[in-house]
């Protein structure tokens, strides 16, 4: 928690200071909203620090505070990442942000006044992926896509393969390959001035910040990837780019939103590439007991579910 205590109002690091190790280590968000209780998540659910038997709510001097640490001091310098609605900070930790909106020729030119702050905490968990690897590889990465509901680990895992991937197996005579990662939202490698703040191993290539769909492109053209990563695809130029890419020769890992791969059918927008069999793997992920990270089926084109119940277990 040092980097996220580095961008905190001092009012609300107390707060953490006097927390227990082992619920700190449950945080998934912190919720800062002006006139708002101050809200924490951990495990699944919500708690309200309270000060004087209060809860504590938050003031507009802790908002001011918040976003000049965020910003160095220097909003100007970061109007790119305010105009996406977030920005990604040392360590890989993400704040979304949300308040009055500025538009510019009917596009959003920035978030003008931030209200609200929503700062993720990344937990990178080194070899998560490692027992999962001989559903998604045969002689060479199966194209596949992880499927489960917000905050359910899909980028969790996605970051831990893009790393199996990269560094290769010799217990499962895996040879290391290229990996391109088009990072659209700055959450699988959490760029910071374009350097990856998670361990990827030695042979990634990141394109931070870059729409998935044109960077998918990028990629190929520039860095010649062997494996392309990204994340929620949902879109019809996204899918339309994972055909391209596919017809290039390149594999696939990717993640979206859903519940289950039943529900992906329902999606008009992706409905055509699942008809087209180009997907190999689908990985369900759930929650389960409250807590983020269950793979609870692997499924082929034909949805026989291939793993063994014994291996459903929490990441």
């Amino acid at each position: 928690m040092n980097n996220i205590n580095q961008i905190l109002p001092e009012s609300i690091q107390s707060f953490l200071d006097k927390m227990s190790s082992s619920f700190l280590k449950k945080i998934e968000e912190i919720r800062v909203r002006i006139h708002r209780p101050l809200e924490i998540i951990a495990a699944g659910k919500p708690y309200y620090p309270k000060k004087n038997n209060e809860l504590y709510y938050v003031t507009f001097e802790d908002s001011n505070e918040l976003l000049n640490k965020l910003s160095n001091y220097s909003l100007y310098a970061f109007e790119e990442e305010l105009k996406r609605g977030y920005i990604t900070i040392k360590g890989g930790h993400r704040v979304g942000l949300a308040g009055k909106v500025t538009i510019e020729q009917g596009k959003v030119k920035a978030i003008k006044e931030v209200s609200s702050y929503n700062i993720r905490i990344a937990r990178e968990k080194i070899g998560i992926a490692t027992d999962y690897l001989t559903y998604l590889y045969d002689q060479r990465w199966l194209n596949t896509l992880i499927i489960g509901a917000p905050q359910t680990g899909k980028t969790t895992l996605l970051r831990d393969l893009a790393r199996n991937i990269s560094i290769g197996s010799k217990l499962h005579n895996i040879e290391p390959c290229k990996v391109g990662i088009v990072d659209e939202r700055s959450e699988i490698a959490g760029c910071v001035k374009g350097v990856p703040q998670h361990n990827l191993g030695y042979r990634i290539d990141v394109l931070d910040a870059c729409p998935k769909a044109e960077g998918m492109m990028m990629m190929i053209r520039s860095m010649s990837p062997d494996v392309i990563i990204v994340d929620e695809i949902g879109r019809q130029e996204d899918a339309e780019a994972i055909i391209e890419a596919l017809n290039a020769g390149v594999q696939m890992m990717m993640t979206v939103h859903a519940n289950s791969l039943e529900d992906l059918y329902l999606r008009p927008m992706l409905k055509p590439i699942l008809e087209s069999n180009v997907f190999e793997r689908f990985v369900e992920l759930t929650r389960k007991g409250g807590s983020p990270g269950v793979i609870h089926a692997i499924r082929t084109p034909s949805r026989k579910n291939i793993l063994p119940e014994k291996k459903e277990r929490f990441l």
